[in-house]
């Protein structure tokens, strides 16, 4: 497959409307509370009676931060009260102690990430204590094969406790650093120095992290392709395995922080086009090969050689080089995929811990997937993580027609076609190189709950 990418700004401009980002399929807007917590302790059986059940991976929400980032859409608290994380860390607790009674202890826990909100608000001894509950819990991978990631806030870390993260276990990082320039760090109140990037990044080397990854945001107030072009050159400098470049989505009708944001700071849309198209000139032009969704890495890292054989993965954290796994969500809001279902827990502290007080898990939303669900699950997964769809390998699992059953979704296609955004033969579906910034535009026309069966707002897809 040709996975090389090329800007188009006309072509870029034209299919840059709103649409999912394909975490799952269907997307979080079509889950529903029909979706009871019987039907998630039914899917965790299930999954356990499979012929041969998969490995676990655990999503663990952390959701308190100590200051506002006015960009920030996650579901957090702000609170500078740490004893709030003691009486979560002890909740969390009991959820997981439940969760993995569901779960065969056979089965090895492989993958593990920590989001938020800020992980890191966590004490050392509250990340100790929290691993150690895990390893009790469930039976976890402790050879350096798995993958164990945390979310890290650059402010609330020191270099030790960088060490310490990977004596329990952790072997990748996520450094969030958006912008390193000073007034765009000032418009979203979040002001972190270069000095604490590189020295984190230097203490992550030192201790043998498998792979180091750094988060940007472009399409930020006050952000100019001068000023970006800056931060970006620092950041090839510095060298990471792996660079997320997101584009800010700016809905403060939605997103109370947002409302902070100056109206006059935010750029106009022709420059978020120019930083884009900035990002992707720079990034590839160092060496760093564009992984898909915003993702790009190095050409040695994990995530490039994924790609490449065919074995990349993509779930509610991103992409992932394992197996497909049954995913288990812990803490508020988080979000679960065991077996065909997905489940949603609360997404008010008060209500998980209500839950939890019950004797109950704190699911409170899912999906159950039928078959053509299933099916285009597969074909939207194939398209996100290897950039083309192969008919027969379709029609195997599903004992379709692939041209006969998609005939309308090929037909949505024509204008891409046209456009040189994919090629369709008899075979496959691919995506040439100035499609790959397109791929969610292409996804959409296989999603069968796009239109009047389609809930929620989504971002815009470039």
């Amino acid at each position: 497959m040709d996975q090389s990418l090329s800007f188009n700004r006309a072509l870029v401009e034209k299919y840059d409307r709103p649409g999912p980002r394909y975490t799952s399929y269907p997307t979080a807007p079509q889950f529903h509370q029909a979706f009871a917590l019987d039907d998630y302790h039914a899917a965790a059986q299930a999954s356990n009676q499979a012929a041969t059940p998969k490995a676990l991976s655990l999503y663990i929400h952390i959701p308190f931060c100590k200051s506002l980032c006015y960009y920030c859409a996650c579901n957090k608290i702000i609170t500078q009260k740490t004893h709030r994380a003691v009486e979560y860390l002890n909740y969390l607790k009991r959820e997981i102690a439940m969760q993995a009674a569901l779960f065969d202890r056979t089965r090895t826990l492989s993958q593990l990430h920590l989001g938020g909100g800020t992980p890191t608000y966590l004490s050392r001894e509250q990340l100790a204590d929290l691993m150690n509950c895990l390893h009790q819990a469930f039976n976890l991978d402790d050879s350096d094969a798995h993958e164990f990631s945390i979310e890290v806030d650059p402010r609330t870390i020191s270099t030790e406790q960088i060490e310490h993260l990977r004596q329990l276990g952790f072997n990748r990082l996520s450094f969030g650093v958006q912008d390193f320039d000073p007034d765009v760090q000032a418009a979203v109140n979040r002001q972190q120095s270069e000095e604490q990037i590189y020295a984190l990044v230097a203490a992550a080397r030192a201790a043998k992290f498998k792979s180091v990854s750094v988060d940007l945001i472009y399409g930020l107030p006050l952000q100019t392709v001068a000023s970006f072009d800056v931060t970006l050159s620092k950041i090839i400098a510095l060298r990471p395995d792996r660079i997320a470049a997101y584009s800010y989505a700016h809905l403060p009708e939605l997103v109370r922080a947002q409302r902070l944001i100056r109206r006059e700071d935010m750029p106009p849309p022709e420059r978020k086009m120019e930083l884009l198209e900035l990002t992707i000139s720079r990034l590839t032009a160092a060496g760093y090969v564009y992984i898909g969704m915003d993702h790009f890495a190095l050409p040695d890292d994990e995530l490039t050689l994924a790609r490449a054989d065919g074995t990349l993965q993509r779930n509610f954290q991103g992409y992932s080089t394992f197996a497909d796994c049954d995913l288990i969500g812990l803490g508020v809001s988080s979000i679960g995929k065991v077996g065909d279902s997905y489940s949603q827990s609360v997404k008010e502290l008060s209500q998980y811990y209500a839950r939890l007080d019950q004797g109950l898990l704190p699911v409170h939303r899912g999906y159950r997937l039928n078959a053509d669900d299933q099916l285009r699950r597969d074909v939207i997964s194939d398209l996100m993580c290897h950039g083309r769809i192969d008919f027969a390998s379709i029609e195997a699992r599903h004992s379709i027609r692939f041209k006969e059953y998609f005939a309308e979704a090929l037909g949505q296609l024509d204008e891409h076609v046209a456009d040189q955004l994919v090629a369709i033969d008899d075979e496959a579906l691919v995506l040439l190189p100035q499609g790959q910034l397109m791929m969610r535009s292409v996804a959409m026309a296989f999603d069968a709950y796009i239109g009047g069966a389609q809930k929620g707002s989504f971002s815009r897809t470039v």
